[in-house]
């Protein structure tokens, strides 16, 4: 998969910008805010309709615009996949929310020209994005690593976005209904109806996850010794709040959510379903008195265990940025062995993150890859055999200008 150019309108700090971009490495090297982030971000965008650095889409759209009747930001790409043209178009537009004057985003996707809804997005671009936070995987909150897990399997699954986007609207409903059932303004039976919701899409969501943690534990079992030196074995374990099993490993004190039935294959649907349903009947009383739904994928988590030991509450400092490097790295091959098709790869000043094996690692990887574009403030980082099969840009202020190796 190659991105072959990009043009942008009104994105981030950037008002108009065309580019070709080759395939292979790309370096954009620049000072610190001059755009360099926002671009890998725009591509980002276009393949997942969302961005991990703003809270709101109206956020992406440069201020500039404002003075326009109506505001708005566009992004275009023309990738080719598979040997096939494909043009992607995200249009982000600012107006009002009827009586109320609140401002809204409406976000209109349109791929090679036929109007498309975000889950029919999926897969039309694939895209992985290495930043600098990316520790926040292993030593941040369980909604990093929820968050991981979901936008890995949005890039493949529609069925996976819908049911999320279900699940968040259910979970919503039923939480404002627990909170009258604890002020006893409404009947309990009302919950039933939002019960069979969660369950129903709950049990697809932790059935999908519990796959996808399987597929990326083959993965890592390759990648993070190679990182250590053959000194660490990384293994993700995936930590639900639904009662499923025993424990798949005692001696990692864990109670795992399910020991998948074969190697390779999904769990049973239906008999998570029951399990969550069962459960939800138990807890019942408990939710009503919090207010609050305890149970369900929305409160899960995911350890990263070294050698057996949690990295989120043991991990040294470099122990959880090694974690959480070889959980982008198995991202990158899981996307390609489910796909078919190599993702770009976009690093955002990751290379002066890293110590030199490691940093030697990445840059190997780069080197095999169909496409990656790499950001950095100093191309000292990289050896000069790897900037030769680079091209060079430099960033400064929302424009991009061709550049040579000093």
């Amino acid at each position: 998969m190659i991105l072959n150019s990009l043009s942008l309108t009104n994105f981030r700090n950037y008002v108009r910008l065309e580019i070709t971009l080759p395939p292979h490495i790309t370096i954009l090297q620049g000072n610190n805010a001059q755009g360099k982030t926002n671009l890998l971000e725009a591509i980002y965008y276009l393949s997942t309709a969302t961005s991990p650095r703003a809270e709101t889409d109206r956020q992406l759209i440069h201020w500039l615009a404002e003075r326009d009747v109506l505001p708005f930001a566009r992004l275009v790409g023309q990738v080719t996949k598979g040997g096939e043209a494909l043009q992607v178009e995200i249009t982000l537009m600012k107006g009002q929310n009827g009586n109320s004057h609140a401002e809204l985003t409406q976000k209109g996707i349109r791929v090679n020209g036929v109007n498309r809804r975000v889950s029919e997005l999926i897969g039309a671009i694939n895209a992985v994005l290495f930043l600098p936070q990316d520790i926040q995987i292993v030593d941040g909150s369980p909604s990093h690593r929820r968050r991981y897990l979901n936008t890995l399997l949005c890039q493949i699954d529609p069925r996976y976005y819908r049911a999320l986007h279900k699940y968040g609207q259910v979970a919503f409903q039923r939480n404002h209904l627990l909170r009258r059932l604890r002020d006893r303004r409404q009947d309990p039976e009302q919950l039933s109806f939002w019960d069979r919701q969660m369950v129903e899409t709950g049990a697809y969501l932790l059935a999908r996850r519990l796959w996808l943690v399987g597929r990326l534990n083959e993965v890592i079992a390759g990648i993070h010794p190679d990182l250590t030196g053959q000194q660490e074995h990384l293994r993700l374990a995936y930590e639900s709040s639904v009662e499923l099993a025993q424990p798949a490993r005692a001696e990692d004190g864990l109670q795992l959510a399910l020991s998948l039935e074969a190697e390779g294959a999904a769990p049973d649907v239906a008999r998570l379903r029951q399990a969550f349903e069962e459960q939800l009947a138990a807890k019942r009383p408990e939710e009503i008195a919090r207010g609050a739904s305890l149970l369900g994928p929305h409160r899960d988590d995911l350890r990263f265990l070294v050698n057996g030991t949690d990295m989120t509450i043991y991990g040294s400092r470099g122990q959880q940025r090694t974690a959480a490097l070889s959980a982008k790295l198995a991202e990158v091959e899981w996307l390609h062995q489910e796909t078919g098709e190599m993702p770009i790869l976009l690093l955002d000043d990751m290379v002066s993150e890293l110590d030199p094996a490691r940093r030697n690692y990445l840059l190997a990887m780069l080197a095999r890859a169909q496409q990656a574009i790499v950001t950095t403030t100093d191309i000292e980082g990289f050896s000069p055999e790897f900037l030769q099969q680079a091209t060079l840009y430099t960033v400064r202020e929302g424009q991009l200008e061709p550049a040579s190796l000093p």
